[in-house]
Parts: C-alpha cells; structure tokens; sequence
C-alpha cells in the first residue's frame, strides 16, 4: 500500500505460504507491517481447499481428456489442497494414495479412507502424479525415471519448484509439446511422461478460477490493507501478521447471500453463556475450522 509516496503496508496472498515474508522478519529486514492473507481460513478454506476441489478435474480434463475412474493417482501433502484433490478425484472413481510429512495430515488422509503412502515405494504403479506440498524437489528425476509409460505429472501446490523439471532438460530426453500446456517427455527407450503446464500450477495455467473464489480472496486483501491504512499508529510493528478473525468472518458474511444463507442469532443469555459478543467474533484465534 502506498501512501504519500512511500510504501506503508502490505498484504500477501500467493501459491504457498509466504515464507519469504516471515523470513525479512526475522531478519530484521521487514521494513512495514505486513498482513499475510494466505493464512487467513476464508482463503485456506475457499481458495485452497473448495477451489482446487474443482480445479484439479477441470485442469486434467481440459489437458489430457483423462477418464478418472480406475486410476492410480497419488498426491503428494494433505493440506487444504491436497485435501480438495484427493476429494474429487475419489468421488470420480479414482484409486488415490497420499504421502505426507506431518502426522496430524496424514492420520486425517487414514480416517478419510486414504492410504498414506512413500512416492519411492508406488511410484511405479501411478496412473496420476500431482504435487500440493509448496516445497521443492518433491518428484525427482530418479523417481521421474522409474515412472510408468503415459503417467501424467502435474503441480497444484506451489510456483514451478515442486516437479524437478530442470532435470528433464536434459540432452538423452526428448520434449514434444503436443498441445498447449501439455509436454511428452520422450525416455530413449520410448516411454512418455506427460508433463502438464511444465511444472507450474495447474490450476493457474490449465483451468479457470471461479469468480467467487476470486471475490473472497481480493475482499480478504482489501480488508487487510484497510486495516492496517486505518490502524492507530503503534498497534503494528514492522512484522507479519494474520488477518484479525472478526476480518475473516466479515468476508465470509458477505459472499452468504449468494447462497441465500442466513445465520442463526445468539439470544442474550446463549452469548452470556459462551462468553460472546452477539456480532463476532465466534471462535478463538487458535481454534482450527
């Protein structure tokens, strides 16, 4: 946000979490207040989890025209957008697996009815490779080269680091675009990996985002700009911050009537009762939705 000429604020929503922003911090290098929106829930829940649950069929299909039911697809995290993948693409008939780093992820994938996998030990069997980490080298080439001939591999978590495609640029393997967005990896003994959006996000270059999604996350961002231009001075220090979660419920009150949603009122007593204010906000700061 600039005001005066100068930059005063900022809020940060992205693909992945916006390590970078926490990293300036403590560095001491953050030079303003910064609001990081990709951690609010209206964005974790709307954009990384209902979003992708759709996106992820959309971006295959318009791709590769994949019939889902029967194949072997395993994704990579089970967070908010892994979560989304993996509902989906079960509900068209698809065998899905996960690998995960985190207990807590992984035991939610097991009560889900997915089976927590490592990508080493069924790398071969996959029909469907799809990476929702937002970390990097999460398929290598050595398990790129063990892949099964025609296994389409494709990124939804984060930028182009998650899919070691750098490695593929090599002089033993041939590249054949076959349509926009979709490359053939040619293995000199034929086989082909089909490689979507060269490792980028899939649901950025191959689908469409939904204009609702669209209109929750820039409404989260202006809040939070709005925020921090309103703010008295001293209540944000040159950090990053999450968005307030009376914010957070606004945004989500705004988009209820496109769904002719209408929210039960607490009585006086029941607010009394929960230690609430009638308005919001509903839940602690720590609580997990």
């Amino acid at each position: 946000m600039i005001f005066g000429g100068a930059l005063t604020a900022v809020s940060t929503k992205k693909a992945g979490r916006p390590t970078w922003l926490y990293q300036l911090s403590k560095a001491g290098k953050l030079c303003v207040p910064a609001m990081n929106v990709n951690d609010s829930v209206t964005k974790q829940k709307f954009d990384n989890l209902y979003c992708c649950r759709e996106s992820i069929l959309d971006g295959l299909k318009r791709t590769t025209d994949v019939m889902f039911g029967g194949k072997q697809v395993v994704v990579c995290g089970y967070g908010e957008v892994g979560k989304g993948c993996c509902s989906a693409l079960k509900a068209m008939g698809a065998i899905v697996c996960i690998t995960e780093i985190d207990p807590i992820c992984a035991l939610q994938g097991c009560m889900d009815g997915f089976r927590v996998v490592k990508l080493n030990e069924v790398i071969r069997q996959m029909d469907i490779v799809i990476t929702c980490t937002g970390n990097k080298n999460v398929v290598t080439r050595e398990q790129l080269d063990r892949i099964k001939n025609g296994c389409i591999v494709c990124n939804m978590g984060h930028s182009n680091t998650e899919i070691d495609v750098a490695s593929l640029r090599s002089p033993e393997l041939t590249w054949e675009r076959v349509r926009s967005q979709v490359d053939h990896v040619i293995w000199p003994d034929g086989k082909r990996v089909i490689l979507l959006a060269e490792g980028r996000l899939l649901n950025l270059s191959c689908s469409t985002v939904p204009t609702f999604v669209l209109s929750i996350t820039a409404t989260t961002q202006a809040l939070a700009l709005i925020e921090l231009f309103n703010a008295p001075e001293g209540r944000y220090k040159q950090d990053v911050y999450l968005l307030p979660k009376k914010m957070d419920e606004y945004v989500a009150s705004l988009h209820m009537p496109n769904f002719d949603a209408h929210l039960t009122e607490l009585s006086d007593e029941q607010a009394k009762y929960m230690g609430l204010n009638k308005n919001g906000p509903f839940k602690p700061n720590y609580y997990r939705y």
